[in-house]
């Protein structure tokens, strides 16, 4: 099974970059399974329904999130009301959506599951314990597995990786929209990356405008972000999964650069 998995989709831009190089992409490396983060797809902050159906449009199947997810009303309603939109699996309480899913891809069950990092990050419940419970629930029945640890500190998505080796198929790093690179197959046939990068525009700090981030860090007051719009690219991982073991077979990072003049 060949699955690509878009790092965070930022903005208008990040959709637009999406929706402009996933047509070519899932026909020249005859993907089977496409997952892209969305909680940056509104406007930098949070989901909306329409940047949810212009993915789906572009030729995403999934999507997973994280501590953005709960930014705008109309996005904590879609995570009840979408079966393909997960929001990070420990969040205390009951929280509105799920925290994993099991699709059928091609008559093949995925679970796809979201945990986030409480490292410089809310703390909320552990990731590692909830991974593993979401995991016990599963059961044996599912071996393709892929999890999205979306979290800020290099160690808690390196550390996840080593507990979930020989476990699950793939654990990819989301949140912090830069590209580690890092992609390796760990010992026990996990394939690993720290931070998948970011989908959106790369003349920007993290997707939003130079002179805005660096008008915040001269004067250290509140500004209003604005999304950047230029050098589009995105950032990916393809994956390719062995159906019957889960064990990842091949793995690599790709940047890819939308063509404006197209």
């Amino acid at each position: 099974m060949k699955i690509a998995f878009l790092g965070d989709i930022v903005g208008r831009a990040g959709r637009r970059a999406a929706a402009s190089i996933l047509p070519k992409l899932k026909e020249q490396h005859k993907i089977d399974l496409t997952i892209a983060n969305l909680e940056n797809a509104a406007g930098g902050f949070g989901l909306t329904e329409k940047a949810l159906d212009q993915l789906e449009k572009g030729g995403v199947d999934f999507f997973t999130s994280g501590n953005h997810i709960w930014d705008k009303k109309e996005g904590i309603t879609l995570l009840d009301n979408r079966n393909n939109v997960i929001r990070p699996a420990n969040y205390p309480g009951n929280p509105p959506g799920k925290g994993y899913r099991v699709i059928q891809v091609d008559g093949v069950p995925v679970a796809i599951f979201n945990v986030q990092g409480r490292v410089f990050m809310p703390s909320i419940d552990c990731p590692f314990r909830a991974i593993d419970k979401c995991l016990q629930q599963i059961g044996e029945g599912c071996p393709v597995k892929i999890v999205d640890v979306h979290a800020e500190a290099t160690s808690e998505k390196v550390a996840m990786g080593w507990y979930l080796d020989g476990r699950v198929s793939l654990v990819l790093g989301t949140h912090t929209h830069v590209a580690t690179r890092d992609v390796k197959i760990l010992p026990k046939g996990t394939g690993y990356v720290t931070d998948i990068g970011m989908t959106g525009s790369h003349d920007s700090v993290l997707g939003v405008s130079k002179k805005i981030i660096i008008q915040r860090f001269l004067e250290m007051r509140p500004v209003r972000f604005e999304i950047a719009s230029g050098d589009l690219r995105c950032d990916l991982i393809v994956a390719e999964v062995d159906e019957s073991t889960g064990r990842t077979t091949g793995i690599e990072h790709m940047q890819v650069r939308v063509d404006e003049k197209s």
